[in-house]
């Protein structure tokens, strides 16, 4: 009886020929994978700010009391929206945490890479829903400040809270 071994696997120019194939493969499709999860950061990003600043408004309608969207530094609000922001229940001093006030939600920090701003140092909701005087545009851009997946909300007087339909939005350097 003459029983025959196959040999399984490969040899090293089959291996090669393997490896070589799949890092151009991979060259290729990684730059559209980078793009892809800038895409879906901006757009899970803005939706939860957006959300975010309706909760706030609902808040202060529902509570009948100024509610205030801001970054907070030592209690007081500032301008890095980068870091993540607060909503609170304002009833005294504006824009300020004081000892009486109450925190609704906390927003974690943005990618450290990301800019946020805002175009006034908070969002206040007035108990009619009103936005009187902190109306404004809220923009995301991730990594640069001209990322074509860049988004936007807007905060209008009346309180109403809507995207941007704006084409081409750009961050502030």
């Amino acid at each position: 009886m003459n029983i025959q071994y196959y040999r399984h696997g490969f040899n090293l120019v089959e291996l090669m020929t393997t490896v070589t194939v799949a890092s151009i493969l991979m060259a290729i499709g990684l730059p559209s994978l980078k793009s892809l999860q800038l895409q879906i950061r901006a757009k899970s990003n803005i939706s939860t700010i957006q959300h975010s600043l309706q909760f706030a408004r609902n808040m202060a309608i529902n509570y009948g009391s100024r509610v205030t969207v801001c970054p907070l530094n030592d209690g007081k609000c500032h301008k890095d929206w980068q870091a993540g922001y607060v909503i609170f229940l304002d009833s005294g001093t504006s824009n300020q945490f004081d000892i009486g006030d109450q925190v609704l939600k906390q927003i974690s920090p943005f990618d450290s890479n990301d800019i946020v701003q805002y175009n006034r140092l908070a969002v206040r909701f007035l108990p009619d829903g009103l936005a009187s005087g902190t109306n404004g545009t809220l923009t995301y851009c991730p990594e640069i400040h001209t990322s074509i997946y860049s988004k936007a909300v807007i905060v209008n007087q009346a309180g109403r809270v809507r995207y941007s339909t704006q084409k081409q939005i750009m961050c502030k350097k």
